[in-house]
């Protein structure tokens, strides 16, 4: 009854039974395990994929032969503005005006952090950088004048600032 090429299971006719099962008798599990599987293979092939166009794009950008000039001049210092003879007070007056124009143009194109060294240029060289403070205060943005007020010398202005109004009030 049995033949050896044969298997058991084909024999009894059992086989037909146990292969071929109505849609609705399979398990949950093995069902989610075969989806779980080719999600995982899916997401290799896709992280294989985007880990390949780094590298590419990485030895492309390498290879540039303008690529090491650039990066030295993004990583040069940028020159501080020359600040006038304070002794001098016309050169000192037509610098601090300079500084303030070019701070507001800066900050009307976007270019917040530009505009703010700006500002700050001019801090540093007015007479009374506290009632400059409180002007550029009520004039500037919320966020543009939190990142002025961030910078330490400015910083040390407000609190002295502060600390001489606390004074007056007392």
């Amino acid at each position: 009854m049995n033949s050896p090429m044969v298997p058991s299971s084909l024999a009894e006719g059992s086989f037909h039974r146990s292969v071929v099962r109505p849609r609705g008798s399979e398990s949950g599990f093995a069902v989610l395990m075969m989806g779980g599987k080719s999600s995982a293979i899916a997401a290799g092939v896709c992280g294989t994929l985007i880990i390949g166009y780094c590298i590419y794009f990485d030895r492309k950008r390498r290879s540039d032969p303008n690529f090491k000039t650039r990066l030295r001049e993004r990583r040069r210092p940028q020159k501080a503005a020359q600040l006038p003879d304070l002794k001098d007070a016309e050169a000192v007056q037509k610098f601090f005006l300079d500084e303030i124009q070019l701070g507001e143009e800066l900050l009307a194109q976007g270019d917040y952090e530009k505009g703010v060294d700006h500002l700050t240029n001019a801090i540093a060289i007015c007479d009374q950088p506290q009632q400059l403070l409180q002007v550029l205060q009520q004039t500037l943005p919320p966020p543009v004048f939190y990142i002025l007020a961030k910078l330490p010398s400015i910083s040390q202005h407000i609190v002295s600032a502060q600390s001489l109004e606390e004074d007056d009030v007392e």
